[in-house]
């Protein structure tokens, strides 16, 4: 069976005609009728009951031409959405955030695609980067946006730099560090230190900077995936974030949170990529995240 019968098929459905049907597809009647009867021979059933000059499909021929809107209307459909992202439209997104892309990307990103004109279906994730990756791999998220550092290079994934982000020790504006023009990093083990969990490459450039003591786990007394959690904990406690300064960055602006002073100043910078499956043809959808992702997470 072909599209093009079954089309022919519907025509003569809606017309009871060959003459009608074939002018509305533009081709001749012989050439209709000897459609019809390749899709009868085909099927092996009589589809249509040739009555004077009308034309009546059967009850097999209606069956069939139940079947051939289905695969008709499905088949326009394809061809629409393949129009559309041939042209850059995106109709639906999938992708999951880190810890640190989430907090910086999330609310902008929804409201991005609430607005968003044609409307388009999004899912946006947050979770663990071993089972991100494992939605990414099942094809369940289109892309990642998340830690380069926690991600292992894989033949089967593309991970492309997004840049790097500055990270600094933040408190509560009230917090007893906060009118020092100075603090040694001892002063910090004070008090309960914030953060998500840090890759192992992290964990080193702290130790090498600060010394065993700066091993995230001794440092660390709070630890987990979600940035906004740990920074409500740091606007309500003596508790200090570690991380990223963008995703602190309208507290920090209106004096709620600030920056330590910490001697010397951090070194370690939070390095995020996008990841995607190699060998896949890209869609808008990651073309969208890609410059959506660079436009934001940028410390200025």
């Amino acid at each position: 069976m072909e599209l093009r019968q079954m089309r022919h098929l519907l025509a003569l459905e809606e017309t009871r005609s060959f003459s009608r049907a074939a002018q509305r597809l533009f081709i001749t009647q012989s050439a209709l009728s000897r459609s019809i009867q390749g899709l009868e021979a085909e099927l092996g059933v009589r589809l249509v009951d040739r009555i004077g000059k009308r034309n009546e499909l059967t009850p097999m021929g209606l069956a069939a031409a139940e079947h051939a809107r289905r695969l008709v209307r499905e088949a326009d459909d394809l061809h629409g959405h393949l129009a559309q992202l041939a042209q850059g439209h995106m109709r639906s997104l999938s992708v999951g955030l880190g810890s640190g892309p989430g907090a910086v990307l999330m609310t902008p990103l929804l409201c991005e695609l609430a607005a968003h004109q044609p409307p388009v279906r999004a899912v946006v994730l947050r979770g663990a980067t071993e089972l991100q990756l494992q939605q990414l791999r099942s094809r369940e998220l289109d892309a990642l946006v998340i830690d380069a550092r926690r991600v292992a290079p894989a033949t089967d994934l593309r991970i492309e730099p997004l840049g790097q982000l500055r990270a600094a020790f933040i408190c509560r504006r009230g917090h007893p560090l906060a009118r020092r023009r100075r603090v040694a990093f001892e002063d910090l083990l004070a008090y309960p230190v914030a953060s998500t969990p840090l890759s192992d490459e992290v964990a080193r450039q702290l130790v090498d900077q600060y010394g065993e003591s700066a091993h995230p786990q001794l440092l660390t007394r709070l630890c987990c995936e979600e940035v906004e959690s740990l920074l409500d904990t740091v606007r309500a406690t003596d508790a200090i974030f570690l991380g990223i300064c963008v995703a602190a960055r309208e507290d920090l602006a209106a004096g709620r949170l600030l920056e330590l002073p910490v001697v010397p100043a951090l070194a370690a910078q939070a390095r995020f990529a996008l990841v995607t499956l190699a060998g896949r043809t890209e869609g808008p959808s990651v073309a969208f995240i890609r410059a959506f992702a660079r436009a934001r997470m940028r410390d200025d």
